[in-house]
């Protein structure tokens, strides 16, 4: 342990924790769902949430844009552009989530027609979806201002909130099912009650820690000038395209997997679970390389940055070694948590090892994703998720006629290490960038 290494903690320990809630909220719907009696709702759970993983994914520049870009003012010291970001980041959220609203019905009808599931799993995904869509306001403002906390180098208000969330939907989801009797539709309204519940207290938490330092330095009139947008959206153009290579993997992932019958697709979704619970707590160390790296840059303390760098991948691969040992001699029993239905447990044993697999080979992704991030460097991370997507369809059209769902996971791992491995090819670009 250095100086580095408390830095590094100071901000992904709390971000760790926030971000294990994150999935925990899933794990709540699944392990309701995985109660209900039926495969078809956890598999329509799957559905209706893999669509708003879908949307919330592309719209997740709010987030990393925001993060890279307040970091980098705040180590210039240049406080009305922190103030400036913030709003114009939830300007933009509120926009997009109102199209979102307004389109509402053609957006769901796509994407579970997409999807391609079992009719009754269609039906019960498209209740889900028309009560969860009610929340996309809360969840992309809450994508704006949790960026903006990281690169405040402040995680400890995001954790607060998370954690508040998951207790809310605890409490809401197991009230509206288990007391009123509800079934998806429960679960669909505890989630928009949490997000909302987030929205609420986040703001309030702004307004008490940062509202009078940095309100008055809001210019209104300048949020939406156009200039502004230009550089706003400049910065965000390839972490989006990026996310759209990533949301069709992880959709075709879904879709594959439903293409097997309900029970591989509940299968994929429960072991996706912990590929989840990793990419979280890899993230909590992503988001302090995005807070450290991108003040670093903007200060323009150099060897700081590449020292910090080579920290965040001693812990990356601690946490590594952990997971793997973890999955691979723990992750039955964790499934056993989640579902008592002897089939889809007994079913998930011949994939174990492809998800023991994941955290050896999406850990420097999620390092390296971090500190693109932080410096706004995100051509590389357009270019690795480019090909590392093309990987992957590469690998399961050439093997799924012969390993049919094996081939899927298969893929799915080549796809992780390749957004890593050409990621690493590009740090010595990096480091022009950052130099």
């Amino acid at each position: 342990m250095n100086n580095t290494d408390s830095k590094i903690l100071r901000i992904a320990v709390p971000s760790i924790i926030s971000n294990v809630t994150v999935p925990l909220l899933g794990i709540v719907d699944m392990a309701i769902a995985g109660h209900m009696g039926d495969a078809v709702y956890i598999a329509a759970v799957a559905v209706g949430s893999m669509i708003f993983n879908v949307i919330y994914w592309l719209c997740g520049f709010l987030r990393m844009g925001t993060s890279g870009m307040t970091s980098q003012a705040l180590g210039r010291r240049d406080l009305k552009g922190v103030a400036m970001i913030m709003a114009r980041g939830m300007s933009v959220a509120l926009a997009i989530a109102s199209a979102i609203l307004v389109m509402q019905l053609p957006i769901g009808r796509l994407a579970i027609w997409m999807v391609g599931a079992e009719d009754s799993v269609s039906h019960m995904a498209w209740r889900y979806f028309c009560i969860c869509v009610w929340g996309a306001p809360a969840m992309l403002s809450l994508y704006a201002l949790t960026g903006w906390y990281v690169g405040m180098q402040n995680t400890r208000l995001p954790m607060m909130i998370s954690i508040m969330q998951n207790v809310v939907n605890i409490i809401a989801s197991f009230t509206f099912v288990y007391v009123f009797g509800m079934k998806v539709e429960g679960v669909a309204m505890g989630t928009v009650v949490a997000q909302y519940a987030g929205i609420i207290v986040s703001a309030w938490l702004w307004t008490r820690t940062y509202g009078a330092r940095l309100f008055h330095r809001i210019c209104w009139r300048e949020i939406m000038e156009a200039d502004a947008l230009k550089r706003f959206f400049a910065v965000n153009r390839d972490i989006f395209l990026r996310t759209l290579f990533l949301v069709a993997v992880n959709f075709f992932f879904l879709s594959a997997g439903a293409s097997y019958g309900a029970v591989v697709l509940a299968v994929n979704t429960l072991l996706m679970q912990l590929f989840t619970l990793f990419s979280y707590v890899m993230d909590g160390f992503a988001y302090a390389g995005e807070a450290l790296c991108g003040r670093l840059y903007g200060a323009g303390n150099k060897a700081e940055f590449s020292r910090t760098i080579g920290r965040l991948f001693r812990w990356g691969i601690a946490l590594s070694a952990v997971y793997t040992a973890v999955y691979a001699f723990g992750g039955e029993g964790f499934l056993s948590l989640l579902t008592d239905d002897a089939k889809v447990v007994g079913a998930s044993s011949s994939y174990l090892l492809w998800a023991a697999a994941i955290p050896f080979c999406g850990m420097a992704a999620f390092v390296w994703d971090g500190v693109f991030i932080g410096v706004t460097a995100t051509r590389g991370m357009l270019l690795s998720s480019a090909i590392a997507a093309i990987s992957f369809f590469l690998v399961y059209a050439l093997l799924h006629t012969t390993l049919q769902n094996h081939a899927l996971w298969l893929a799915f791992l080549v796809f992780l290490a390749m957004r890593g491995g050409v990621q690493s090819f590009l740090y010595r670009k990096l480091r022009v960038v950052a130099s």
